[in-house]
């Protein structure tokens, strides 16, 4: 304890002396007085003997935890790494596009069978030089056209039972010149072919009128306009001509034929004209002879109503004689 304290005195009058010196000549890059009096207390601080260090940094189960998480975050990027390499070679992407699907200058060019599970939505739609364009679907196949603001304007749909098409116009035109062959709209439907030929055995059938300036038959086929359950009307302001060039012209009917002129004339112009079937009328000789010759002479005679019959024809008119056949006609 003695030799402590001396030590301490000591070192004390060494400082004053250096204090004082100090204070006389002030020396280049020297301590101040303040300085030196912070330095002096903390040397003056009691040491202790055993000093504690506190050790700096993470130990025990944190330390364990860190590298538990360091080593799953390394596991799981080399596994997305895998899987991503995986897809790329499964997908065949490349620089081009990635696997049947080709992206060009033009646009996609995709090839073999591929299917859209969602609406697609495209300008253009153009297949291959030496192959057909396919478009398949299990239910049906539609093809939708709208306006600038997304209204439908026109949609074709191919189903199992119809194809159907719905637009205020359409036209079907021939692939030179643009010829329009088939036309049709709300208030008419025109068709631009030379020729319409039905094939059907039924033939064409028609619910209202129709207007047409020429109606034939193929060569060596016969034309027939025929109404089954209703009447056929022929109509025409300013006649209708019936021609038969190298054949017969039947009017056959089950009831009546009318023939009916309101301003005009029927005129028949032929060689021969027959009427058959018509009712003859007989008279009584006031001097019969069994020996008479057999009637093949007939007079023409007619009704006021308009019937015609027929009376044995004598010297003279036998119409009055026969003319019973008006009573009961």
């Amino acid at each position: 304890m003695d030799r402590s304290g001396n030590l301490a005195t000591e070192e004390l009058k060494m400082d004053e002396k250096w204090i004082i010196v100090n204070e006389e000549v002030r020396r280049p890059g020297a301590m101040t007085r303040e300085q030196y009096i912070l330095a002096t207390q903390q040397n003056s601080l009691p040491r202790t003997e055993n000093p504690q260090f506190y050790p700096v940094g993470i130990y025990g189960w944190r330390k364990r935890c860190l590298y538990f998480f360091v080593l799953l975050l390394l596991v799981t990027m080399i596994v997305n790494l895998a899987m991503t390499i995986w897809i790329l070679k499964v997908m065949n992407f490349t620089v081009d596009g990635m696997g049947n699907l080709r992206v060009t200058k033009k646009g996609i060019r995709l090839e073999g069978i591929s299917e859209f599970l969602l609406p697609l939505y495209v300008k253009e739609i153009n297949s291959r030089k030496d192959s057909p364009l396919v478009l398949q679907s299990d239910r049906n196949v539609t093809v939708n056209a709208r306006n600038h603001i997304g209204q439908l304007t026109g949609q074709l749909t191919v189903g199992a039972d119809a194809v159907e098409a719905q637009c205020k116009r359409f036209e079907v035109r021939a692939s030179e010149g643009g010829k329009v062959l088939f036309s049709a709209d709300e208030d008419e439907i025109v068709i631009g072919a030379d020729r319409l030929k039905v094939t059907g055995t039924e033939g064409a059938v028609f619910g209202h009128s129709v207007e047409t300036p020429h109606i034939r038959a193929e060569p060596s086929q016969d034309l027939k306009l025929e109404s089954p359950t209703r009447s056929l009307v022929m109509e025409a302001p300013r006649g209708v001509q019936i021609n038969a060039a190298a054949g017969d012209l039947k009017a056959t009917c089950r009831k009546e034929l009318h023939l009916q002129s309101t301003e005009g004339e029927i005129f028949l112009n032929a060689d021969t004209i027959r009427l058959g079937n018509l009712p003859v009328g007989s008279f009584s000789s006031s001097s019969p002879s069994s020996s008479a010759p057999r009637q093949t002479i007939y007079e023409l005679c007619v009704c006021p109503n308009g019937k015609l019959y027929l009376s044995p024809a004598g010297a003279s008119s036998t119409c009055q004689s026969s003319s019973n056949i008006c009573l009961w006609s």
